[in-house]
């Protein structure tokens, strides 16, 4: 026995001398290191790291340079000098074709004024043949004084013979032309739909704006995308996500034409991108895929379908959103619920049963109260383990709701900047009292709960940066509010006044920040884990998917207001930069 011990330590001692020469004198083979850099893990030590080795698209080493480059030999050695690095941003809340169409039609975001929307479509109008449609998206009325819904005849003026629809900046109304309520054969008599509104003038005639479902009434008349139009979006789209650092998207509500248009994409390499893709709502899409089951990694983990997104209201600045007491700026309306608790109930039924996460559209308390009752019943029907049920923006949250999310294990995904955009008069709808609940980041937060970051583009712009500038401040861009008087003076709201001064020192209800850490967690590490791939991605670790993103300033430092204009270096996907800052600012002056 004695002999057989000895036998034992001396092979085990002449394996150790033997591992430590092969790793001293015979490094790895790999595709490229990168070093020189400040490399952010986001790891749950959140280690802070020099360098990168990846090959064949995975992360192989992380660690400072000389230990990484002790480890590794690479055909490509990239030196960063001394930029920062970070793991690829994941928005796990966007709509990926629409942001491409959105670029293609006209820009009516941030007009200040009903006449001067209007009139941005005139170019348009002068180069399509009489009777051709004309889309646009981006109108808000709360921009404008007095902050009104738009009519028809100030469209009418500009386009007399096309029929024109313009998809308000939310993308929960619509404003048309008197053309396309012809077209759409809309009159007095046209009845609200279930879900949806028309808003209507003294005499009951339709004003051109139509809220939620009662969209449909005009939206089923355009005609659909060519298959270049499509493709030509989808272009678009993934370029400037790049453009920004977003490796991977979470797509709310794609079809079975979406799916395949980006399954054609990656067969023909031409979609350096990772989406993982929400069905939307219930239909053809939906039972084809409880038939066949879920669609997990298409191509290099480049698409997954394995989750459904559903609506239960509207939104918050075109009073569709479902609140429990009526609006603060508009008496005896509650908002609009636009699926009933058994359609609901169905269809997370459904998904429960068949592996599939649910994502649900919720904005109003009651919304989001009635998401939160649908899901604590169907998990006691179905108690799956590891569900990562989601609500979908859960902007309004009543104080008795908010400690729900971390008992039933579902995922709060919010949009920062919504917040900030909404700040300016979500007050008025809500009141003093009720707003204490709106984007209550922290107050989830201390439950206990994730929050992925999500942008919810094209209805906010793409750039994660801002979200996490709006996460760690609650101030604009300009910012704003830095104290009572700014808001006072800026947001000129419309109700009783401010009760606490103090909520407006440090941002807008500036209690409710985030950290920088966990902002940029909620772009990353959270985002990963809302889609079940945080084995795969969401930080920077060996055996994970090489997507990470080199910026100009350290985001993790840099005062806040820089992070504004930080600009990203060089996007990395699968090991292989897919945007260089530098190459692309080459090619604009050529």
């Amino acid at each position: 026995m004695d002999r057989l011990l000895r036998i034992l330590l001396v092979a085990s001692l002449l394996f150790i001398v033997v591992s430590v020469v092969w790793y001293l004198f015979f490094p790895e083979e790999v595709d490229t290191i990168f070093v020189n850099s400040t490399v952010y893990t986001m790891n749950d030590d959140n280690d802070i790291e020099e360098a990168i080795a990846v090959r064949q698209g995975r992360i192989v080493g992380v660690g400072s340079r000389s230990s990484v480059e002790r480890r590794f030999k690479a055909k490509l050695t990239v030196d960063l000098a001394g930029k920062t690095i970070l793991p690829g941003f994941i928005d796990a809340h966007a709509h990926l074709l629409s942001l491409g169409i959105a670029r293609m039609t006209v820009d009516v975001s941030g007009a200040s004024s009903e006449t001067e929307a209007a009139g941005r479509i005139r170019a348009r109008v002068s180069r399509s043949q009489k009777g051709q449609w004309i889309r646009g998206r981006g109108w808000d009325q709360n921009l404008w004084t007095p902050r009104r819904f738009p009519t028809h005849r100030s469209l009418d003026k500009f386009s007399p013979n096309n029929p024109v629809f313009l998809t308000r900046i939310d993308g929960h109304a619509c404003w048309v032309n008197k053309e396309a309520m012809k077209i759409a054969r809309i009159t007095k008599t046209t009845k609200d739909p279930s879900g949806g509104r028309i808003i209507r003038d003294l005499k009951g005639n339709p004003t051109g704006v139509f809220i939620d479902a009662a969209m449909e009434l005009v939206a089923k008349h355009l005609p659909p995308l060519s298959r270049k139009e499509s493709v030509d979006a989808l272009s678009l789209a993934v370029d400037e996500c790049l453009q920004y650092g977003i490796t991977s998207v979470h797509d709310m509500g794609v079809d079975s034409s979406e799916i395949e248009l980006y399954k054609r994409a990656i067969d023909m390499h031409q979609f350096p991108l990772r989406v993982y893709a929400a069905i939307g709502g219930t239909g053809e899409t939906w039972d084809y895929f409880l038939k066949n089951g879920s669609l997990v990694n298409y191509g290099d983990h480049q698409l997954s379908v394995r989750a459904i997104k559903l609506y239960i209201d509207g939104a918050l600045g075109s009073r569709g959103a479902a609140l429990i007491q009526p609006y603060s700026d508009d008496p005896g309306n509650r908002g609009l619920t636009v699926s009933s608790e058994l359609e609901l109930r169905k269809a997370v039924d459904d998904a429960l049963k068949h592996g599939f996460q649910v994502c649900v559209h919720a904005i109003g308390d009651r919304g989001n109260n009635i998401v939160l009752n649908v899901y604590e019943d169907a998990l006691k029907e179905n108690p799956v383990a590891d569900h990562r049920l989601r609500i979908e923006h859960a902007q309004v949250l009543s104080a008795d709701d908010i400690p729900r999310f971390k008992k039933l294990s579902v995922i709060p995904s919010m949009q920062p900047t919504h917040c900030t955009s909404d700040m300016y008069w979500a007050e008025a709808r809500l009141g003093t009292k009720r707003v204490r609940g709106a984007y209550a980041w922290r107050s989830l937060l201390e439950t206990g709960v994730i929050i992925p970051g999500g942008s919810d583009f094209p209805v906010e712009h793409p750039n994660p940066l801002y979200g996490i500038y709006s996460a760690v401040t609650r101030q604009d861009h300009e910012r704003r509010p830095s104290s009572a008087v700014d808001v006072q003076n800026f947001f000129q709201l419309s109700h009783d006044g401010i009760t606490d001064a103090h909520a407006f020192s440090d941002g807008w209800y500036g209690d409710q920040r985030m950290t920088r850490e966990e902002a940029v967690r909620s772009f990353t590490a959270w985002a990963a884990y809302a889609e079940f791939q945080e084995k795969e991605k969401g930080s920077i670790e060996s055996g994970k998917l090489a997507d990470f993103v080199v910026f100009s300033d350290d985001i993790m430092t840099v005062p806040p207001r820089e992070l504004l204009t930080t600009k990203v270096e060089l996007t990395v996907v699968g090991g292989k930069a897919v945007y260089n800052r530098k190459q692309s600012t080459a090619a604009a002056q050529d």
